[in-house]
C-alpha cells in the first residue's frame, strides 16, 4: 500500500512540475542550462533578482528582437514582480514557439519554488 501512495504522490509532483502555471511556491524542476529570465525594468532587476537570471524587459519595445535572440529550443524559467508580466511574457513566448517555458510568477514565489537566492546587481 505504500509503495502505490509513493507511486502516486512521485506523478503528482511530476505533473505539478512541469505545469507551466502551477501555485505558488511549488517546486519548479529544472535541470543546468535551463535560462532564469527576468522580464522586469533594469531597475527592478538592478534593485534585487535571482542569482544566475538575465534581464529581459517585457515592457520594452524591444522584448520581442530580445526573445528572437534565444534558443527556441532552449528551456526558460521567468518571472516578474507580481506574475502579471511573467504571464503575459509565458503567452508571447509560447505563440513564438519556445516549448519549454515556465512561469514562477513573481520574484518571492520563484525564489521559493526554483530554491535560488535573491542578490543584487552591485
Amino acid at each position: 500500500m505504500k509503495k502505490s501512495h509513493a507511486a502516486v504522490f512521485a506523478v503528482a509532483t511530476v505533473v505539478f512540475a512541469l505545469a507551466g502555471c502551477s501555485a505558488a511556491a511549488k517546486p519548479i524542476e529544472w535541470v543546468a542550462g535551463t535560462a532564469i529570465v527576468d522580464v522586469r525594468t533594469p531597475s527592478e532587476f538592478a534593485d534585487g533578482h535571482l542569482a544566475g537570471a538575465i534581464n529581459v524587459d517585457f515592457r520594452a519595445t524591444t522584448f520581442d528582437v530580445a526573445i528572437a535572440n534565444l534558443p527556441i529550443d532552449g528551456e526558460y524559467v521567468i518571472y516578474c514582480a507580481s506574475g502579471n508580466r511573467s504571464a503575459s511574457a509565458h503567452a508571447r513566448m509560447t505563440e513564438r514557439g519556445f516549448g519549454t517555458v515556465t512561469d514562477a510568477h513573481g520574484m518571492s514565489d520563484a525564489a521559493a519554488s526554483t530554491g535560488l537566492a535573491i542578490v543584487t546587481t552591485p
